[in-house]
């Protein structure tokens, strides 16, 4: 397979030293990208000019994904505290909470999260915070009986179940016109039909409808998924990452010796791929 998007030479690895890393989103104030160990509880910047990390926390409450809002919020997925929150002192790294409850229960674990351009706010929300032998949360209760994806209006406080069919929905993204929205099932449930897929949805009026197989990685699952400006979705795998058209067929794969939680474009000029993968973090350039 001819490599066009990536630039596998310059695969680097900029960190190392955790159980399990996630949540890699660029910070462009800073010129830094953020991501989780969820495992030991900390959230650390790397400045990938010179490699220099930074312990942004050690007490994160098993702190999953983040994003950014239009206005510039920067809210996060909280395993231990079983919400949606919002940061509001970068300094002592404070948060308080956004979404915590749906229909007076409790979330289960908020994993990934994104924001449409109306400043919709759009969660996953699987159990791995709260399994029997989670190393991610605290052992709980699925409250509300389901592994959904939720819409939020953060002005109104409306939060709405968008899709309640999923097994544990896990990554998603939206197509740049944000006319599909793309969300990956890292499910295994006995006889069920997700097997770490990408599912794709329609998007009428703003509700997702359908839900067909987009794609499927060949080892291990889809975990966390990025769209790039062409279409294209970007998909961790067990053995590395994954790019699909627009139509679902694969076009490459970049292997890497770990496996891939999760990504995020940034940098610059936008042309630096973030990977999280098992202990590490790593970059490449990337030519779109």
């Amino acid at each position: 397979m001819t490599t066009t998007l990536f630039d596998a030479a310059s695969l680097t690895r900029l960190w190392t030293g955790a159980i399990w890393t996630e949540g890699p989103l660029w910070i462009p104030d800073a010129g830094r990208v953020r991501f989780s160990d969820i495992p030991n509880h900390r959230i650390i910047d790397v400045d990938p000019e010179s490699g220099g990390a930074r312990i942004v926390t050690d007490h994160s409450e098993y702190t999953n994904a983040r994003t950014f809002t239009p206005s510039g919020e920067l809210l996060e997925c909280s395993h231990g505290r079983r919400r949606v929150e919002r940061v509001v002192d970068q300094s002592t790294y404070q948060t308080e909470a956004v979404i915590a409850a749906y229909r007076g229960r409790r979330l289960n674990s908020p994993n990934d999260i994104i924001a449409d351009s109306r400043g919709l706010i759009w969660f996953t929300d699987p159990a791995y915070g709260i399994d029997a032998d989670t190393r991610e949360g605290y052992p709980g209760e699925q409250e509300y009986g389901g592994c959904f994806v939720f819409r939020c209006d953060l002005a109104s406080g409306q939060l709405d179940a968008v899709i309640t069919t999923m097994v544990r929905p896990n990554g998603l993204a939206f197509s740049p016109d944000e006319s599909r929205l793309y969300v990956s099932d890292t499910g295994h449930a006995p006889g069920a039909e997700a097997h770490g897929e990408i599912l794709v949805f329609d998007l009428e009026d703003g509700e997702p409808v359908g839900g067909t197989r987009f794609a499927k990685v060949d080892e291990g699952a889809s975990d966390g998924i990025k769209v790039d400006a062409s279409g294209r979705v970007w998909s961790s795998a067990g053995d590395g990452v994954y790019v699909f058209s627009p139509e679902g067929a694969l076009i490459e794969k970049l292997p890497l010796p770990e496996r891939v939680s999760n990504l995020c474009f940034g940098g610059a000029d936008g042309r630096d791929l973030f990977i999280t993968a098992t202990s590490s973090l790593y970059a490449v350039r990337v030519n779109v």
